[in-house]
């Protein structure tokens, strides 16, 4: 399964992680790390809600600041 990730830089240092096909969203001091983080969350999330049991996720834009 491939699944999108958005990465952006943390204000306190380190990376924030964001999955918009799941939801889920987590951090680390570095790119593999919060990757890796990411991956993790993401992989318990869709363990405890298998497809067709998962609730509704939030809908955002993400906009890149020039």
């Amino acid at each position: 399964m491939e699944l999108t990730t958005v990465l952006t830089p943390a204000e306190e240092g380190g990376y924030v992680a964001y999955n918009p096909e799941t939801g889920t969203t987590s951090e680390g001091e570095s790119i593999d790390e919060a990757l890796a983080n990411l991956k993790e969350a993401t992989s318990l999330y869709l363990e405890e809600f298998p497809a067709g049991q998962r609730p509704p996720t939030s809908q955002s834009s993400i906009f890149h600041e020039p």
